[in-house]
């Protein structure tokens, strides 16, 4: 698909504002509110819009530690790994990636107790490296042209 100059700005205005109405995105953008709607449908179809989402604070929900952990699997333990990964409540992203470690996620957790008890089950499966996440200088910048 096609993503020309209008659907860049649509795009942008959802990266910004998700619940931004097709009324407001067309005032900015310069087409009119059903063609903007169309344009959403089309960008959903193509797949280019994965779907939308709610950002919450992990902060404001009780939990006080952020921290990127990665792990080097031991031999034979990644596929095990990536079945057990998705069942931690506590992983918000997860990444497979290239280099000495073969595992990269971001985690929430309550507390360093919480923390040490979510490393613990970890080392069965590898070697961890924990950095906990001081602030977010960048936080879901928007894809742009």
């Amino acid at each position: 698909m096609n993503i020309d100059a209008v659907n860049w700005k649509i795009l942008q205005c959802l990266q910004e504002n998700s619940r931004m109405s097709n009324t407001q995105i067309a005032k900015q953008v310069g087409v009119s509110s059903p063609a903007v709607a169309e344009r959403i449908r089309k960008l959903e179809d193509a797949e280019i819009i994965e779907g939308y989402s709610t950002q919450v604070s992990y902060f404001e929900t009780g939990h006080q530690l952020k921290a990127i952990i990665s792990v080097r699997a031991f031999m034979g333990r990644l596929k095990p790994f990536l079945e057990k990964v998705i069942t931690f409540d506590e992983v918000v992203n997860c990444y497979r990636i290239t280099g000495n470690e073969n595992i990269v996620m971001e985690v929430i957790l309550k507390n360093q107790k919480h923390l040490e008890q979510f490393i613990d089950q970890l080392i069965t499966y590898g070697e961890t490296k924990t950095q906990i996440v001081l602030s977010e200088v960048v936080k879901n910048n928007p894809i742009t042209i």
